[in-house]
């Protein structure tokens, strides 16, 4: 209700039609304020009806109120604004009512569908509570049992939304025939009513004609003219006749034309919905089938290795829930969006991990993927679909901060990133670079080149772009790295290179724009030496990482020191590729997004973030193995990307640069004096080696006197 209230408000002072007046009250003061909303009575509200007012109090208002600075309507002048009428004003009073009215409604529809969801999530909750508290096995299979039925009956309830959106599909099509054929009737009507307007024209351009100019005849007889005059007034009046007839037909036809748009719009409406609500039902049956596989992995980890027939069992629905996929539930016809094998990337969305325990958690993982994308294809996504859509020109800005933050659709993603590759390196591109490079690695062979090659092969081989036997992209990344290894004589090739330039493959498509990408990320966006042979900046940033996460997350920071856990192990591989071998594909690119348009900034925000998102879940444990047996791979399980990007860039704040840049000057000090002193003890070493002389302990023979022997 307050988002009512402030819509309104904003409507009435910034926006809303001139003329446009609150209810007038006793006091002053009063009368310029709309006045709040009564929760209990929706879509009436006082300020959105307003009571008849005689024409003189609200004129003489007006008058008030262009004496004053025009603050109420800022978009009118004042002449406009005098000649608005009363009836006018209550129109336009009357359609921000029905506004209003709809966008209550919609609130309601809402609120009511977050009861239900909550209701469900309250049985669910209890449901588990009683599964975790039943103490034999049988009560809880009885209840894997009833999660099975109740997914069954969510199956059955998706299946009859589906036909009735199939009955309403073909129910809008007729509909959309009938608005057709009406619609050519329509326009073959006037197209008659047109015609015969001309020879209405013409006949009335001729009587006047005659009338002013008549023709020069011999006189007739008195009688005949006026029979002449009769005749013509009696077709005149029936021109008049057949003209109000049109008139009476076409107000009657789009009036027919008007009511069947306002039943394709309704059908229409209704079949939107009932798409909103077949996609939550398919995200809450993901879920249910998630938590029902969760339960079956914590009833295999309670059971552990007992060969009973309860273990049997447990073993074949493990085995039935690994291979259900959602696609064969699915009716004839009917487009469920199923859990594909790969992503629209290439990246497989279940990783074939070899141990059967993976292997659930991994399904567990696709299936709240799965989930959390279709609850937000309707809330997120479209809107922010239809922002990038009607963003025409790019230029920096704080609206397309706040856009590449929040991620970019997938058909404007490539665009986007030509364009903040642009942004970086056009001092550096020149026309026909990269052509030039290549044709330099043909005249000879790069050093780094048997390197790049055998890190083909290791190139994220879950995604079958890089995997499968025909495609080309291998050999587009070879070239690439070959190409920025003689751009870059210094770096040459890293092994993490290949990550970023698959990356950049996969989105751009095109090699010269991977090439440019792979040195703007490289050469500008990163700091120097951070791929280097020494990697200092990339040492600089994980002793950073650390100072920033005892500031922002001190327990969780006490509870790794306390069982000496070194992060860095973790993290270093995080920003040497931009979390490209540890985030899901979603996600992955969204921090991409945002990272080629804001720099390393980002990187540390999302990896704060990605440590406060689990942080709950490590402080759990209680073991120093377990704990790194969980940071391999906790990256993978985060699923909810809004939440993870609501922490980066809400929670952590304030994150302000100077801070950044202070640390890694004060830590690039510390981290040059302790390499000179390692520099210093080791030429001290081999100084004192090299006074020494290489005598040859007793009973050991030299290499000479065992080369000299028979």
């Amino acid at each position: 209700m307050s988002n009512i209230r402030g819509n309104r408000q904003a409507q009435g002072t910034g926006h809303g039609p001139p003329g446009e007046d609150p209810p007038l009250s006793s006091e002053p003061q009063r009368a310029e304020q709309p006045l709040p909303s009564d929760p209990s009575t929706p879509g009436k509200d006082p300020a959105d009806s307003p009571k008849p007012t005689p024409k003189s109090s609200l004129t003489a208002n007006l008058i008030q109120k262009a004496k004053r600075q025009n603050n109420t309507f800022p978009f009118f002048a004042d002449g406009l604004t005098r000649s608005r009428t009363a009836q006018e004003k209550v129109l336009a009073l009357e359609q921000q009512v029905l506004m209003l009215t709809k966008e209550l409604k919609s609130q309601k529809e809402l609120v009511r569908i977050l009861h239900k969801a909550l209701e469900a999530a309250q049985q669910e909750k209890r449901a588990t509570s009683a599964y975790l508290a039943s103490a034999g096995e049988k009560d809880r299979l009885e209840l894997v049992r009833h999660k099975v039925r109740q997914i069954a009956e969510l199956g059955r309830q998706l299946e009859a939304l589906e036909q009735e959106r199939d009955s309403l599909v073909q129910t809008a099509s007729l509909r959309e025939q009938q608005v057709q054929e009406l619609q050519q009737h329509v326009q073959l009507l006037m197209d008659k009513n047109q015609a015969k307007q001309q020879v209405i024209c013409k006949l009335s351009e001729k009587v006047t004609q005659d009338f002013t100019h008549p023709p020069t005849q011999p006189p007739v007889p008195p009688g005949a003219a006026d029979r002449d005059l009769l005749s013509q007034q009696e077709k005149m009046e029936q021109l008049k006749d057949d003209m109000e007839a049109y008139r009476t037909q076409n107000r009657f036809l789009n009036s027919e034309i008007h009511q069947v748009t306002k039943i394709w719009r309704r059908v229409a409406e209704k079949e939107r919905a009932l798409l909103m609500k077949c996609a939550y039902l398919q995200a809450k049956n993901c879920q249910v089938e998630s938590k029902y596989l969760a339960g079956l992995r914590r009833l295999q980890e309670a059971m552990g290795g007992e060969a009973t027939e309860c273990s049997e069992l447990l073993r074949q629905l493990i085995q039935e829930a690994l291979q259900w996929e959602a696609g064969e539930a699915s009716a004839d016809g009917v487009e469920l969006s199923p859990i594909s094998e790969y992503d629209e990337y290439g990246f497989l969305t279940v990783p074939n991990y070899e141990m059967e325990d993976l292997k659930l958690l991994a399904k567990i993982q696709a299936l709240e993927v799965h989930s959390h994308h279709l609850l937000a294809h309707e809330a997120v996504e479209r809107p922010l679909r239809e922002r990038w859509a009607a963003l025409s020109d790019l230029a920096p800005s704080v609206e397309l901060k706040q856009l590449l933050r929040a991620g970019v659709p997938r058909e404007h993603r490539p665009r986007v990133w030509r364009w903040l590759v642009h942004l970086r390196v056009q001092h550096l591109q020149s026309p026909g670079r990269y052509q030039e490079l290549l044709s330099r690695g043909q005249v000879r062979e790069h050093p780094a080149a048997r390197q790049i090659e055998l890190d083909l092969h290791r190139t994220f081989p879950s995604n079958k772009h890089f995997t499968c036997p025909t495609s080309n992209f291998p050999d587009k990344l070879r070239r690439v790295l070959l190409a920025f290894s003689w751009q870059n004589p210094t770096i040459g090739y890293c092994q993490g290179l290949n990550r970023l330039a698959a990356i950049a493959l996969l989105v751009l498509e095109e090699e010269e724009s991977a090439f440019w990408c792979l040195v703007a990320i490289v050469e500008t966006i990163m700091p120097a030496d951070y791929y280097s042979k020494t990697l200092t900046s990339s040492q600089v940033d994980q002793r950073v990482l650390q100072d920033l996460l005892l500031e922002k997350l001190p327990r969780l920071m006490a509870h790794l020191g306390q069982h000496r856990v070194d992060l860095s192990f973790i993290t270093f591989n995080w920003f040497l590729v931009v979390f490209a071998d540890s985030l899901i594909s979603n996600i992955l690119l969204r921090v991409w997004d945002a990272f080629l348009y804001e720099g390393t900034k980002v990187v540390f925000r999302y990896a704060l973030a990605i440590f406060k998102y689990n942080e709950e879940e490590i402080l759990r444990l209680q073991d120093g193995l377990e704990i790194y047996q969980y940071l391999r791979f906790f990256t993978k399980t985060i699923c909810n990307s809004q939440k993870l990007m609501n922490i980066a860039f809400n929670d952590m704040n304030p994150f302000p640069m100077k801070q950044l840049r202070q640390l890694r000057t004060a830590h690039r000090e510390r981290l040059e004096a302790e390499l000179h002193e390692l520099e210093r003890l080791k030429a001290e070493y081999l100084e004192t080696r090299n006074s020494q002389d290489p005598a040859v302990p007793e009973g050991c023979t030299s290499e000479d006197e065992g080369e000299g022997g028979p």
